[in-house]
């Protein structure tokens, strides 16, 4: 009831962005009840409908991240004076803020649940022909297992959030020390690891998901019976792929925050302006933050490209693509899901610098001047990610379009 009260009271952004959880929960909740309709329809094909609902897991985990990332820049979860004094203090304000996630993500699997059951024709009116076979028109719905799936997103997201918030205690030693070279420079000691260990071992990761891939599908016999289906020439996906592919989204999320930094690092480098100055100090210090959540993009977006290239060598060689139009729901879930994470974020550390961007502009600086800044950024980190990410998905795709 707390979280429904504090609701009412907050910013229309902010419920944007709860809704926009609640939109990214109606969609994996529709591909999840229509995976259990074709379990229905097809029981002959268990096999297919265990793969179909293997495959929601990808979007289930772009939802959660989401749902994480809209929770940390909640006003909610952050600990207030007034509710402090009546005992919610920080383990408190973050089991609110994971009450608040799972009830947006309740709120996306009830309207997912409606549209299916309508789609379906249980709702008073002729199942639509077009996707009546897809969702199991016809066929009794087993109430636990469509609860069960329902309530996966929600538990899930909440469960996460609570952990993410967690109140943790500062370890011994961790505080900054002004005699220190990074924060005398204004560069955090986390963002300084980053660009030593992270990036390492994140182009390492990605180099070894690219070689696992290229040598699982090169050794492993057309003919033979593997793990996932392939939008492409290929039946399946070799398990080495599979295995390939984490190591390249580990390697990707491991490797952008040193990226961020060494990006940061370069534009503030020389003898640079005010803007050059600006925009790479900010890109340092978040580094870590936004890193993250820029990988997941990456990955996603390699994978797209990598599909895309797949799905056009299936349809030069059988003129019809593999999976109907549910995969293109689940891919564009996925990108909308890991682009909306990274508006998030780069939202919240803009709330993060307020106190810094309020001194600046009374030291004179300018408004455009902060906006020219952001633009910078934005502009740099894209054309350094973007050729990457393309040439992970050539890399990746190139030896499963030319079997």
């Amino acid at each position: 009831m707390l979280a429904l009260r504090l609701a009412r009271g907050t910013h229309p952004l902010v419920l944007l962005r709860r809704l926009m959880v609640a939109a990214a929960s109606a969609g994996i909740g529709f591909l999840l009840l229509s995976a259990l309709g074709h379990a229905l329809a097809h029981p002959e094909q268990a096999t297919g409908s265990a793969v179909r609902l293997l495959w929601c897991l990808v979007p289930i985990v772009a939802v959660v991240q989401l749902a994480v990332a809209v929770a940390r820049t909640d006003p909610a979860a952050r600990t207030q004076p007034g509710l402090s004094s009546v005992g919610l203090g920080p383990v408190g304000m973050a089991l609110l803020a994971a009450v608040s996630t799972a009830v947006s993500c309740t709120l996306g699997s009830v309207f997912a649940l409606v549209a299916f059951l309508g789609l379906r024709g249980d709702i008073g009116r002729a199942p639509y022909s077009g996707v009546a076979d897809m969702l199991g028109a016809g066929h009794p719905l087993p109430y636990a297992g469509l609860l069960t799936l329902l309530f996966v997103v929600p538990v899930l997201s909440g469960v996460t959030t609570a952990v993410v918030l967690r109140p943790r205690k500062p370890a011994p030693g961790n505080s900054p020390e002004p005699s220190r070279p990074a924060a005398a420079e204004g560069q955090p000691a986390s963002a300084s690891a980053a660009v030593s260990t992270g990036l390492p071992w994140g182009v390492a990761l990605t180099a070894a998901g690219i070689a696992l891939g290229s040598y699982a599908a090169r050794t492993t016999p057309a003919s033979s019976d593997r793990l996932l289906p392939l939008p492409g020439r290929l039946d399946t996906i070799p398990p080495g792929v599979v295995g390939g592919w984490v190591f390249i989204v580990i390697g990707l999320v491991l490797a952008c925050p040193g990226l961020t930094h060494l990006c940061g690092k370069l534009l503030a480098s020389g003898r640079p302006g005010a803007l050059r100055l600006l925009s790479g100090r900010v890109l340092q210090e978040e580094s870590t933050r936004l890193g993250r959540p820029l990988g997941v993009l990456c990955a996603v977006a390699s994978g797209v490209l990598a599909a895309t290239q797949l799905y056009g060598t299936a349809l030069d060689s059988t003129g019809h693509r593999p999976f109907g139009p549910l995969t293109g729901v689940g891919a564009a879930l996925v990108m909308a899901c890991a682009t909306a994470t990274v508006l998030t974020v780069a939202l919240e550390t803009k709330g993060a610098r307020s106190d810094t961007t309020a001194a600046l502009l009374r030291i004179g600086a300018s408004s455009s001047l902060l906006r020219r800044a952001a633009a910078l950024r934005g502009v740099v980190m894209l054309a350094v990610l973007a050729p990457i990410s393309w040439a992970v998905a050539e890399l990746a795709a190139l030896p499963l379009s030319s079997r």
